[in-house]
């Protein structure tokens, strides 16, 4: 028996809001999340602004004890935050100091695509190296494990259900989502906390500066630095934070009477193996083609259902073909393309947590029946002039906007796909 899957909680800490509420004001608002870093400029590096979430140090203040935000890093923190404010957001209670109790049927699948490397480069190598094992104290291995994120949400909420960690580079946050849906639906869990998390470090981001795939010729102009689908495009903004669904299986979520979102019609996840144009850094076409019609086979559904896309949309030199495998997956024409936006252009890449912060976005906007506009595209490439209709540069107004559907394309040519539709609850006859 396949379980139908429902989304009753949404957290979210992003570099233009920090909270769910902020967040979509800042969507409607269409407002950058982008500024200059001083450290970066420090640092000679190529790109000098980046996407990082303010005002977190005083919310996990609020919400962690101060033993807690010790075991730390920054990474932990912007999962952690968003979990919270999802679990809270979906109804649900937190569990008091000193329960002892297991949720057997709840669990968590929240990736990350860098990890701890924060902490590795700052403390780890300087004091191994120095001779001074002994200083780096009793919380550095789960500050630097790749699980520390869903191994922290599972201690917070006392989960007894799969609680795990994926890493699909840029596809992580989505991948994470579908295998969540996956297990919900298979009916091996009753409710699952899935989602992303990245942290703000510079360790993080200098290989990318290395290989010259950031954005360098708007250091002074960083809101203008994110460009997806622009002309002028110099590479992706790094970014930063953490998105977290509780997906729940549609009857858990009935009978607790709990707020619905949205449901998850389907998804597909695969790789192009690294042929026929795909590498370690570029998709190949008819594997992102593929995922996309797997989403929608699996969703039951035919590509003209499709009201509006959550693009990938780096502001890199894939950002054309991305629109070209958009219109022949899902066999629309240039000018019949459902409005298409890039959530990057507003708070950057945030890397293995893009596509769960993409997610948050995407499922708001079917809550409100809008399409939040792509920043800094009026100058559209030209091989994406025929796509211009699709490409909303101000808040498009949609009423009717009932099935999304979000992607991510990632290094190793691995993609994932998901199709949301807005939640109607059934009339009662």
């Amino acid at each position: 028996m396949n379980h139908r899957v429902v989304i009753s909680g949404l957290g979210v800490v992003a570099p233009n809001a920090s909270t769910l509420d902020e967040f979509r004001a800042a969507l409607r608002e269409g407002r950058s999340g982008i500024r200059k870093i001083e450290r970066l400029e420090e640092l000679r590096f190529g790109c000098q602004v980046a996407g990082i979430p303010e005002g977190v140090e005083a919310l996990a203040e609020k919400t962690f004890s101060e033993e807690e935000r010790m075991a730390m890093n920054g990474n932990m923190t912007y999962a952690g935050l968003a979990a919270v404010e999802a679990w809270t957001d979906a109804g649900l209670e937190l569990p008091e100091a000193g329960d002892d109790r297991v949720d057997w049927d709840t669990g968590a699948i929240v990736g990350t695509g860098i990890g701890g490397l924060d902490v590795v480069a700052e403390r780890v190598v300087p004091l191994t190296d120095a001779g001074k094992v002994k200083r780096l104290g009793s919380t550095t291995v789960e500050q630097v494990m790749s699980s520390n994120c869903s191994a922290k949400i599972g201690g917070l909420f006392g989960l007894g259900n799969q609680v795990s960690t994926n890493s699909s580079a840029c596809t992580t946050g989505t991948e994470a989502i579908y295998s969540g849906y996956s297990r919900i639906r298979q009916g091996l869990a009753t409710r699952m906390l899935c989602g992303a998390s990245e942290g703000s470090s510079h360790y993080i981001w200098a290989g990318f500066d290395a290989m010259r795939v950031m954005a360098r010729g708007f250091n002074d102009t960083p809101e203008e630095a994110s460009r997806p689908m622009s002309a002028s495009a110099a590479g992706f903004v790094p970014g930063s934070g953490a998105g977290i669904l509780v997906l729940e299986s549609l009857e858990s979520a009935e009978q607790r009477g709990a707020s619905i979102y949205a449901e998850v019609l389907g998804g597909a996840v695969n790789c192009g193996g690294h042929r026929m144009g795909g590498s370690m850094t570029a998709p190949n076409p008819t594997g992102v083609q593929r995922c996309i019609r797997g989403a929608l086979a699996d969703a039951g559904i035919d590509g003209d259902r499709i009201d509006a896309i959550s693009g990938h949309l780096t502001a890199t030199m894939a950002d054309p073909r991305e629109l070209e495998n958009w219109s022949l997956a899902l066999r629309r024409t240039p000018e019949s393309l459902p409005p298409i936006t890039a959530t990057k252009s507003l708070v950057g890449h945030a890397l293995g947590a893009a596509g769960a912060i993409e997610s948050v976005a995407a499922i708001l906007m079917l809550e409100g029946g809008f399409v939040h506009p792509a920043r800094n595209c009026d100058d559209l490439h030209t091989e994406i002039e025929p796509y211009a209709a699709a490409v909303p540069h101000t808040t498009r107004e949609l009423p009717g906007l009932d099935v999304i559907m979000k992607a991510g394309f990632g290094f190793g040519d691995v993609n994932a796909c998901l199709v949301f539709k807005k939640w109607t609850a059934p009339t009662v006859h």
